[in-house]
């Protein structure tokens, strides 16, 4: 039985775990921030000590088949897109290498024309000799065809829901095969049954209720906690940022999570998990980054780009739209000599500085924990 066959369930009738998580979330019931973070901070030096996984997002392509009303991606926006070759996506990696990364997520739109045929295969075949923990964040696939991903070299795979609220991701989702809510709720244990060691799931804050869309992401990782225990499972609340075709986007305050809220979100999630790894994006603010760098989160990136080609410049010569799936070549000066980006980052600092700020906290920022000379003999 797998997940979506007991969503619904486990938000009428939740679990103990899920009834204490509500409670501590609830200011009224969970107690002073200030002793959660203090508690959430002991958890997390007694499982991960003072580690830091360092991590960067690698966007290969930025075509899509879906419309999604809050993604720069979306299939109808009118934004420059671009493809990278393999050549190109081993430029951007190599640049990554040379600033201490050894962890790289790979990230796509979803679109079989353009990321097809072998693509994500190829991908991984050239940057697993330099690269030593590879991750993806793609479209959802079958279980076999994960597996296939797992044996040429992809550890980790990252899937959001977006928002867990079935009529709100019914709007926002139009077209394209990320429509089919449950399908997409199930791409972790599918990624599970392929192979993955490491699966992360997270909802977009900003879509619809934070406290609703909290309580479902808890059950959803209490699920996988016991049906997919093998894995290395992350969690990650990113909030709405600006996005190309929305540059002016402001929250909605009926939606959006505070800071102080974001915070005993953290500390609540590390409290009540606390083997599973928080994973912090640039999509925050540098402040706020600093401030919570040592009170739960494991995971960070540094230095991040949301456009294909964003790190090296790679795959400013195919610039082009996309019209109802079909490549229409530009006419004349486009204003601009790179892809558009997934949304604006907030942190723009470079990795060299976070890794300062980490140490200056006393943490270790760790670039490479894994090596596939770990499972010789095996």
């Amino acid at each position: 039985m797998a997940f979506a066959d007991v969503f619904q369930d486990l938000l009428q009738r939740p679990t103990p775990l899920m009834r204490r998580f509500g409670s501590m979330l609830d200011e009224r019931t969970g107690g002073p921030l200030e002793i959660l973070a203090r508690h959430s901070q002991q958890a997390t030096r007694r499982h991960f000590g003072r580690t830091m996984r360092m991590f960067a997002p690698l966007y290969v392509s930025n075509e899509c088949v879906n419309n999604c009303s809050y993604c720069g991606f979306s299939r109808d926006a009118g934004i420059l897109r671009t493809t990278l070759s393999v050549d190109q996506v081993v430029r951007e990696a190599r640049h990554l290498h040379a600033l201490g990364f050894r962890n790289i997520l790979l990230v796509a739109g979803e679109h079989p024309k353009f990321v097809s045929d072998g693509y994500l295969q190829h991908c991984l075949d050239a940057l697993k000799p330099f690269i030593p923990s590879l991750s993806i964040e793609v479209g959802p696939m079958e279980d076999d065809e994960y597996a296939e991903i797992v044996a040429h070299g992809a550890e980790g795979l990252i899937v959001y829901q977006e928002t867990y609220d079935r009529s709100i991701y019914k709007t926002l989702h139009t077209a394209g095969p990320k429509k089919n809510f449950d399908w997409r709720l199930n791409c972790p244990e599918r990624a599970y049954a392929g192979g993955f060691r490491r699966i992360g799931i997270g909802a977009l804050f900003g879509l619809a209720a934070w406290r609703y869309e909290a309580l479902a992401l808890c059950s959803h990782l209490e699920y996988l906690y016991k049906h997919c225990w093998k894995a290395q499972l992350t969690v990650a609340f990113p909030r709405m940022r600006p996005y190309a075709g929305n540059y002016e986007y402001s929250p909605d305050p009926s939606l959006f999570l505070p800071d102080k809220t974001f915070v005993r979100l953290i500390a609540v999630f590390r409290i009540l998990f606390p083997q599973v790894g928080i994973v912090v994006s640039t999509r925050e603010p540098a402040p706020l980054r600093d401030a919570i760098a040592t009170l739960g989160v494991t995971h960070m990136s540094a230095g991040a780009r949301t456009e294909p080609g964003g790190y090296t410049g790679a795959g400013a010569d195919d610039l082009h739209l996309t019209v109802k799936g079909r490549r229409v070549e530009l006419t004349g000066k486009s204003g601009c000599e790179k892809a558009t980006e997934q949304f604006q980052i907030s942190d723009t600092r470079s990795a060299a500085e976070i890794a300062a700020m980490l140490r200056a906290k006393r943490l270790d920022p760790v670039w490479k924990d894994w090596d596939e000379a770990l499972l010789a003999g095996a």
